[in-house]
């Protein structure tokens, strides 16, 4: 036991001189604890040991004990450490998720702290505010209030607020509230900025609804009583109050109700008051009201309790109804009037509102609608859909229903249907308009009358004037048909030869003009290809010749060269002629380059002869066609386009060429002057034989010619090959070579 103490003396000592004093009376217990620990596991080993180890075992003893009580000491503090950790993530939570800002700031109102609410605020970065001025972030007219409001709070100490703005990054100017106050050691403040910019716009609020309030008191057609619960008596009236009374405002002031005439005595006034508290609104709908000049009225009163500051008020609202209630009776008289006039009319009246609802219906009406029970309240649509067939009740509802939206009245004629409810056919006259109710609604009045007599007898005699006439008809009528039965028989086998007749030449003229155009059109690309490849060559020689002989002449150039000039000039307008002539029978691009080329060369000269503007369009597949389909189609062309020149008169003529889906369109339009086409077509008119071989040609075809001119729209022609006469396997006008590409179209 003494060697023990010792140990422990030493250490204790070690304790005095290495550990703070603020931790001695820690580390003593666990110097204590550890010995003791020590102790339980070395008591076995003690007691078996001889005393000649006990120097030995005393100093590893001393040196357990000590690494024992190093363990629970850095336990200790590693939960000390970790119970700080949590405390300090506490703080910075409550620092920084604080719904108002701080900023801790330094003597000179430098930033040296601020939590993250302060920095989304003033829409700034943390590490940019922090050794930035506070005062940048307030407008320069009010940076000096703020440094005087902060050089007080480093010189009093106490804790100091105040409003100012702050302007955020992209932000306009804020109201806030400031509060400071330093720390303890005098070198920084912690300031509290709280924005307020809801209080502020709050009281705004209140102060413009106040105005308004004034304003609206003031300004009000109705008179305006302000009331003292208690005293019952007046605190406030609004100009419309003292002209209705004609009492000048501080003379209402300070008087009951009783005392101006608006109630009969002071137990009435007290009354209202009880009633009040109770219900928190009085009505009076009719009182009288006298004013100072003796001018009686009629007043309608509503008075409300409602709280104002945490103190009771009554106000009365009174309005003038003098002028309603004459009205009113007006109305009455007339709508007393009307009811007279509607139950005594002589035809059926009934009135349909808005909602399609029968309001109204006298008695002639009634009889008509006596199978349809009940009447009044019911739905029109159902009333006349029972009454009426299907067809005819919704040619009714539909009037209506137009009537009623629109406003515009209808007058039926003679109306005549087989009523469902009753099996007969009757006849009616009626007409309907829409009305404006007594309420401000619109609804529909019908005026009708039953005319089925009056239509039955009338129909009666015109049948006997009919049949009176007719029989006389009829006897003449008899005689002669017997003498044209016997002429018509006799004449109907004369008739049936020459039908025979007429179709079989009619067949055979088609096929005669069928020939005749394929004939024109073979002699014209053979004398086409004569003019082109026989006279233009010879004639091109012969120009050819002249020049070399111009060249040779040298005797008397002058005289020869004007007549050789005069020459060639001479040929070469034969050659230019020969080729227009090749052209118009038939052009050689038609054959060499194909439809499309054909076409602009043609439109090209047209335009240059005629000054009319025109322009082509085409489909992309168009030279795949058989050369007998593009003839055709040029043919057309040149011929609508000849007939332009001809007789339009037009401006601008247009071509198109489109691929359908069933056929092959080709569309001349013309600005020009009209004329009557059915006409011409039929051979009515002035015989036109290029629109008749247009249509041949197509018909040759299967194709098909229309024609629509109108005066102010010009013409417009139109040329379709169906799809089957150039795209079927097997047909004549389908080259070969060209069927694949055909296919593409």
């Amino acid at each position: 036991m003494p060697k023990k103490a010792k140990k422990i003396t030493a250490v204790a000592k070690w304790l005095d001189a290495e550990a703070d004093p603020r931790q001695q009376p820690m580390m003593a217990e666990l110097y204590r604890r550890a010995e003791a620990k020590l102790s339980e596991r070395l008591h076995i080993v003690d007691s078996q040991r001889g005393k000649s180890e006990a120097d030995h075992q005393r100093l590893i003893h001393e040196l357990e004990v000590h690494q024992i009580e190093l363990e629970m000491q850095n336990a200790e503090v590693q939960k000390t450490r970790d119970e700080l950790e949590v405390s300090l993530e506490k703080y910075t939570d409550l620092y920084d998720f604080a719904p108002v800002g701080y900023f801790t700031l330094d003597v000179e109102g430098f930033v040296v702290l601020v939590n993250l609410t302060g920095s989304l605020l003033l829409g700034v970065e943390r590490s940019r505010l922090v050794g930035k001025s506070f005062l940048t972030i307030l407008p320069p007219e009010r940076r000096p209030a703020f440094r005087s409001f902060l050089d007080q709070v480093f010189a009093t100490g106490t804790k100091q607020s105040s409003e100012f703005e702050i302007v955020g990054k992209g932000q306009p100017a804020r109201p806030v509230s400031i509060e400071a106050q330093h720390s303890p050691n005098g070198n920084e403040c912690r300031v509290l900025v709280m924005d307020i910019s809801e209080r502020k716009q709050a009281q705004e609020n209140l102060r413009v609804s106040e105005v308004r309030y004034r304003r609206l008191f003031e300004a009000a057609q109705d008179g305006v009583l302000l009331l003292d619960p208690e005293t019952s008596k007046i605190t406030d009236a609004n100009p419309f109050m003292t002209k209705l009374l004609g009492y000048p405002r501080d003379v209402l002031i300070g008087k009951e109700l009783f005392e101006i005439g608006l109630l009969k005595d002071k137990a009435a006034s007290r009354e209202m008051v009880v009633k009040l508290k109770n219900n928190g609104q009085v009505r009076y709908e009719d009182l009288p009201l006298k004013s100072i000049g003796a001018r009686h009225q009629e007043v309608e009163v509503v008075a409300n309790l409602y709280r104002e500051n945490g103190h009771e008020v009554i106000q009365c609202n009174i309005r003038d109804i003098t002028e309603r209630k004459l009205a009113a009776d007006m109305v009455s008289r007339s709508e007393a009037l009307l009811s007279s006039l509607f139950a005594q009319a002589p035809v059926g009246v009934y009135v349909v509102d808005a909602r399609f609802r029968l309001q109204h219906v006298n008695s002639t009406a009634r009889e008509v609608f006596l199978s349809v029970q009940p009447l009044i309240g019911r739905d029109f649509s159902e009333v006349i859909r029972i009454v009426w067939p299907k067809r005819a009740a919704s040619q009714i509802l539909a009037r209506f229903h137009h009537t009623l939206k629109t406003g515009e009245p209808y007058q039926s004629p003679n109306f005549e249907e087989l009523r469902l409810d009753l099996g007969i056919k009757e006849f009616y006259d009626w007409q309907i308009q829409r009305v404006v109710l007594p309420s401000g609604e619109h609804c529909v009045v019908c005026f009708f009358s039953d005319i089925t007599q009056r239509v039955r007898a009338a129909d009666n005699q015109r049948r006997v004037d009919i049949l009176t006439a007719s029989n006389g008809k009829l006897k003449t009528e008899i005689v002669r048909r017997q003498m044209v039965e016997k002429a018509l028989q006799e004449s109907e086998l004369v008739k049936s030869e020459l039908l025979s007749q007429s179709q079989q030449m009619q067949a055979q003229m088609r096929q005669l003009s069928h020939k005749l155009l394929s004939a024109q059109e073979e002699e014209r690309k053979s004398i086409s290809r004569e003019l082109h490849d026989v006279i233009a060559q010879t004639l091109v020689g012969i120009n050819v010749h002249l020049g070399a002989f111009t060249k040779e002449a040298l005797s008397n150039p002058k005289d020869l060269d004007q007549r050789i000039l005069r020459t060639q000039k001479l040929v070469d307008e034969s050659v230019e002629l020969v080729h227009r002539f090749a052209r118009e029978l038939r052009p050689t691009v038609l054959d060499d380059l194909g439809l499309t080329p054909a076409l602009h060369t043609f439109l090209k000269e047209f335009t240059k002869q005629t000054g009319v503007h025109a322009k082509l369009t085409v489909f992309a597949g168009l030279e795949a066609l058989d050369t007998e389909l593009r003839t055709i189609l040029f043919r057309v062309a040149q011929e609508a386009l000849t007939n332009v020149a001809r007789h339009a008169k037009a401006n601008r003529v247009e071509v198109n060429i489109q691929k359908l889906s069933d056929c092959i369109r080709m569309e001349i339009s013309d600005d020009g002057k009209s004329f009557k086409s059915d006409r011409v077509l039929k051979g009515q008119g002035p015989k036109r034989l290029g629109l008749h071989g247009m249509r041949e040609r197509l018909e040759m075809v299967g194709g098909r010619l229309t024609i629509e001119s109108s005066p102010g729209k010009g013409t417009h022609l139109s040329a379709e090959i169906p799809r089957e006469k150039w795209n079927s396997n097997g047909q004549p006008y389908l080259s070969k070579s060209k069927k694949t590409n055909l296919d593409k179209l």
